[in-house]
């Protein structure tokens, strides 16, 4: 039995990522606005305009400072401009093209997804071992992200130095990606916690029960069924690997080019990172066909189909089999009717509401602090997607030495003007230096970015599972906001194992 002492983690960094300061483009130009209003009764010399001006400069002043839930005053309001505008134009529901024109080259129709995810189309290529993949292409951004569903031991019962290692070889996997010249761009780490009335594994067990099974064990087979049941939940964990085919240009025009090229280019990658994914205890089940792909996203838009499809799969798989395959046609993917309200996200027969992890614990947590945001519901499923993006040795630093500079020129201002410094600032300027410290030293820099969505089939539910949501989050030390006006984009990051999230930077002055 080990006795280690359990190893404590922390230094988590906000991005800085105002146009000027902490002020958004917008907030700025709102200040200089306010600011020209002030000087102008002066240059006037009118108390007149003075009575006009002043207010109108404060008001600008409170839009460019002023907090709603968490957002700036000007962004809460060019949110709900947009989305009321959507409103208005009827571009906030979605309906599925069920008789979309047919493609004249394949016959068939195209996927038909909503919102941020509509520009996607799901490729095929093979997986190198005799199977197919399942890829995930978006055009506009040049990106092909592959899934696999994963397994993994889990840290809570195991030994102080195991859960170390562990956590050790993921951050040894992770660094293994910083670097100047990797084609990935994006890994996310995806699962879902989904309530299990045990439907699926009675109609199973009916299935293969031996018709001279003696009834004394049949009898308490089912009693032990119908009492678990209810308790049941079902865990899946999916890996989301994307490729940037800007950055992997040479590599794919080597491999033939075009999306043919750059699928052979990611299976490549793939296999590579096979040994440091089992080295971190990550059991690959399997790279997700394009069935399998569809599937997983069919079922996040429409819960009832979990069991329907989970009872199909399990009779595909028997010899006698004659009906369709396993999964989902990835041409119906995507949900039959969407809306999205202001705090809500209304998908086929279910709702869904979006959060971002705003701000993770400020006190150094163990390896295990994420447990309570999946502990199992039996009136909601709970969705957490963990987005890492590498950075190259390059870009860090530049990045590590602008968060520094802002830091110490704002301590260095504060001491000019007499203004105490806080223990906030100060603590975040030693975390700055030791994370600098770290890089120089070999270590990797990640974005990170984590958002949970909470499902629910009953809207009555659906308040109380957001409060549970809330309050297992601050058993984490976690800080949550609601994404207000944008939960459409936060379900497709949130509730689907497609790699989605994390906005480019805006790198501020």
């Amino acid at each position: 039995m080990s006795t280690s002492t359990p190893i404590t983690y922390g230094g988590w960094q906000s991005e800085r990522s105002g146009f000027m300061g902490r002020l958004s483009g917008v907030g700025f130009a709102l200040v200089a606005a306010g600011c020209v209003l002030l000087l102008t009764p002066l240059n006037l010399g009118s108390w007149i305009a003075a009575f006009v001006c002043v207010p109108i400069a404060l008001l600008l002043f409170v839009l460019a400072f002023g907090r709603v839930l968490g957002l700036s005053a000007d962004e809460w309001i060019v949110l709900a401009v947009r989305h009321q505008f959507a409103v208005a134009t009827n571009r906030n529901t979605f309906m599925s093209g069920a008789f979309a024109p047919r493609s004249e080259r394949t016959g068939q129709q195209p996927m038909d997804l909503p919102g941020v995810l509509a520009r996607l189309r799901f490729l095929e290529a093979p997986d190198g071992l005799g199977g197919t993949l399942g890829i995930s292409h978006d055009p506009v951004a040049r990106t092909y992200t592959a899934v696999a569903r994963i397994t993994f031991p889990g840290l809570a019962l195991v030994d102080t130095d195991r859960q170390t290692a562990r956590v050790a070889a993921w951050a040894g996997f992770l660094r293994a990606y910083c670097t100047e010249d990797s084609p990935i761009v994006r890994i996310a780490v995806h699962q879902r916690c989904l309530p299990d009335d045990g439907a699926a594994l009675r109609s199973w067990t009916d299935r293969h029960l031996a018709p001279d099974a003696p009834q004394a064990a049949v009898t308490a087979l089912t009693e032990l069924m119908e009492g678990a049941g209810p308790a049941a939940t079902t865990r899946e964990t999916y890996l989301s690997i994307t490729l940037s085919a800007g950055k992997a240009r040479l590599a794919i025009n080597g491999a033939g080019g075009g999306q043919v090229g750059a699928a052979a280019v990611l299976v490549r990658e793939l296999h590579a990172m096979h040994a440091a994914l089992s080295s971190a205890s990550l059991q690959v089940v399997e790279w997700l066909a394009p069935r399998a792909l569809a599937q997983t996203v069919r079922t996040a838009y429409d819960p009832e189909a979990q069991l329907m499809l989970a009872t199909r799969n399990a009779e595909a798989q028997s010899a006698d089999w004659h009906g369709l395959e396993a999964g989902v046609d990835p041409q119906l993917a995507g949900p039959a009717r969407t809306e999205t309200d202001w705090g809500t996200y209304r998908h086929d027969g279910a709702w869904t509401v979006s959060y971002q992890v705003r701000t993770w614990p400020q006190a150094d947590v163990y390896a295990t602090f994420l447990q309570p945001l999946l502990r199992p519901r039996q009136n909601a499923r709970r969705s957490l997607s963990i987005v890492y993006e590498p950075i190259g040795p390059r870009r860090a630093r530049q990045d590590l030495a602008r968060e520094k500079a802002k830091r110490e020129s704002a301590r260095k201002l504060r001491a000019k003007t007499g203004q105490d410094e806080s223990e906030d600032e100060r603590r975040e300027a030693l975390i700055a230096r030791a994370q600098d410290a770290a890089r120089a030293s070999g270590q990797g820099v990640v974005r990170l970015t984590a958002v949970l969505a909470v499902t629910v089939t009953d809207l009555g539910e659906l308040e109380t599972a957001c409060a549970e949501l809330q309050a297992d989050a601050a058993a984490s030390g976690l800080e949550l906001r609601r994404m207000w006006g944008a939960q459409d984009v936060g379900f497709a990051a949130a509730a689907l194992p497609l790699g989605q999230g994390l906005p480019e930077r805006r790198v501020g002055f």
